[in-house]
């Protein structure tokens, strides 16, 4: 068992940027593939990035590729999501996830066997 707790969300005008982390417990933290994921009101959860176990593949959605920036340190089992330029189409509840070494495509929800709650974020015009 995983648990998984994300921090860091908010209420942030256009062009800004916040910083999201996810604090993980339980099990080895360098054992899993992490991924970011989001869903706005109405809409499916969607993948936002993912980094690989040990940190040395990322992977991002072509929506915020080159604003967003996702890294880990396996040593602090925690996994941050830097958000630079937000825009309103952004705003989201984010989520952290944990899946197996052995869980290929990292962009598919159904590859992450543990979720956190939830972290709030508001992007203002």
């Amino acid at each position: 068992q995983v648990q998984l707790v994300e921090s860091g969300g908010g209420l942030v005008q256009t062009g800004g940027s916040l910083r999201l982390s996810c604090a993980g417990s339980g099990r080895t933290f360098s054992n899993y593939h992490m991924g970011w994921f989001r869903q706005a009101p109405g809409k499916e959860r969607q993948f936002v990035a993912a980094i690989s176990w040990g940190g040395g593949s990322t992977y991002y959605a072509d929506s915020v590729k080159g604003r967003f920036t996702i890294s880990r340190d396996n040593g602090k089992n925690t996994v941050w999501l830097q958000m630079n330029s937000l825009k309103p189409e952004d705003t989201a509840v984010y989520y952290c996830a944990a899946a197996s070494r052995s869980s290929v495509p990292l962009q598919e929800t159904d590859r992450y066997s543990y979720w956190g709650q939830g972290t709030q974020v508001v992007v203002s015009s």
